[in-house]
Formats: structure tokens, sequence, C-alpha cells
């Protein structure tokens, strides 16, 4: 729930009608606030102090880097909103032990990143500076919000020889009405919300928020993907990792998973073992995990199970 938003919403539905700039603007700044800031965990501090730490600058916004290995196979690791990139500790540490390069990052209001807020554009330009500091990765493991912005940024020039997602977010559109649930608002402040974004944060890119979604121009990744998703996730509905396996068609497999939630998939060993298993592998793999209480099939799920 947001704060204050029976106010919020009474603000942001009467703007919208007299004065759209002004609302597009308020409703964006909204938008894209992380609803807390995620901490370090006693767990995840030996690796992060062993990191090389950096920064880097999008949009006027500080970003802190972190990588690990000889810089030889990098594998970018990409945290969800409002997490971190130290809650993707367990597969920085499968790669470096197979002699992978990890790199990740804390985009801005997040992890150790100062500031307030970031957005899908920001997250796109930190993928393709790493892109452009590390070189072609051989595997992008991206995490919920995560993957529908390596999604995008892959789908502009980065270039990644294989693609993990978990519990990912695959439309854009589910995280509108999962905004407009939460104030409450009219339909008009989201017309507004993209205008601002196609007007002042985007104008050379016509169309900029139809792209958003990881379900368009799929053929523009030519790389091999695996989704793991828990039929439990509380957070992300089963449905959208379903949403890119159709849309990646052949060159998807789905593992569905029971009992590990949103974010305890991110800890499992099995499934941090079969994503660097196929993340690292030459020919594409057919992984397998064990869910508690059972077997989930290698390959792509084309069962029904529960969204």
């Amino acid at each position: 729930m947001y704060p204050m938003a029976p106010l919020v919403r009474t603000t942001l539905n009467a703007a919208a009608r007299v004065a759209p700039g002004p609302a597009g603007r308020l409703a964006f700044h909204l938008f894209v606030r992380p609803l807390g800031r995620a901490r370090l965990k006693s767990e995840e501090r030996e690796l992060f102090a062993a990191a090389r730490t950096g920064r880097l600058r999008v949009r006027g916004k500080e970003v802190v880097t972190y990588a690990w290995g000889d810089g030889r196979r990098p594998v970018l690791l990409v945290h969800g909103w409002s997490s971190r990139a130290s809650r993707l500790t367990a597969f920085a540490e499968a790669l470096l032990a197979r002699g992978y390069s990890p790199v990740a990052f804390d985009a801005p209001g997040h992890g150790e990143a100062p500031g307030r807020a970031s957005n899908i554009l920001e997250y796109r330009e930190i993928i393709q500076e790493l892109h452009h500091r590390h070189g072609d990765f051989e595997a992008v493991v991206a995490h919920s919000f995560g993957a529908l912005a390596s999604l995008f940024a892959l789908r502009d020039g980065v270039r990644t020889a294989r693609f993990v997602g978990l519990g990912s977010v695959g439309s854009f559109d589910m995280l509108l009405a999962g905004f407009r649930a939460g104030l409450g608002v009219d339909e008009r402040v989201i017309r507004c919300m993209r205008d601002h974004v196609e007007r002042r944060l985007a104008p050379d890119e016509p169309g900029v928020w139809d792209r958003f979604g990881a379900d368009r121009n799929p053929g523009e990744l030519a790389a091999p993907v695996l989704l793991f998703h828990d039929e439990t996730d509380d957070m992300v509905p089963l449905a959208q990792s379903r949403l890119l396996a159709r849309a990646h068609g052949d060159r998807a497999r789905f593992v569905v998973t029971m009992g590990l939630g949103h974010r305890r998939i991110l800890k499992d060993p099995e499934v941090v073992a079969a994503a660097v298993e196929f993340a690292t592998a030459g020919p594409v793999a057919e992984p397998a995990v064990t869910r508690p209480g059972g077997r989930v099939a290698a390959g792509r799920d084309r069962g029904t199970p529960r969204a």
C-alpha cells in the first residue's frame, strides 16, 4: 500500500483532468520509487567484501557495481525491485567456483546506491554500460523486475549467450495494474504518466513505452532461455513466466518449483545448481530440479500449475 493513498489518489485523479503534465510527473515519481531498501544479510557479507566495487552514473544518478573473478567469461546478475545485488550471492559463488566472472550492480535507490528511485530506462543504461565495460556476457541471470529490465536491454544491443529468469516479470502492464490498484487512480493518470515518459524521458525513442514488455519482439533475443518460477510466489504470478515461455517458444525452458516463494528461490541449492549449469553449459542444457515433495520434469513445463 502506498503511503497516504487516499489523498494521493484524489490529487492525481483531479490533476489528470486539469493539469496532465504535473499529474504525469507526480505519478511517475511514485511509480519508480522502491517501497523500502533491502539490507545486506550476514551470509552475503563475505562475498561482497571481496568484490571489486565501482561506481557509474546514469541520468545523473550513482550506481554501485560489483565484479569478481579474472574478468573472463562474465555473467551479469540483475536484482529485482526493492532488492539488491547481494540477494544473488548464491549464483555469484557458484559461478566463481566454475571459473566465471560475475558482475552485478545496485540500481539507484537500491542496496548501497544512493538515491530514492530508479526505472526501467536506467536499468537498461546500467546494463548497456556494463556490457561496454565487460564485453558480451556468457549469461544474464535476473530476478523479478530485473528480468523485465534485462530483456529490454537485451533487445537494445546488449549481447548474451544465455538468459536465466527467476520469478520473472514479463509484462509491464502487470506493474501498471498493481500501481493502479495500490492507489486506485484512473486510467487517465496512466496516460499522463506514459506521456511524461515518452515526451520527457525518452523523446528520441518513439513508442518506447510499448517496448517495455519482455514479451515484445522476443525474436530479437537469439539466445536460449531458462525460466524458474514458484507456484507459491505471492509477488509475481506464475503466469508471468508462462507468458515469457510462450513468447520465446522453442528457445525457452520453463521449470516450476513449489514452496520457494518469490525470494527463497534465489537460495535454493537445486535451483542455483540447475541455473548455473545452464548458464555455463556448451550445448543447450536440459535442467531439472527437485521441488519439495516431488520431481519437476526437465525442459519446458507443459502442465497447468496454479497461477
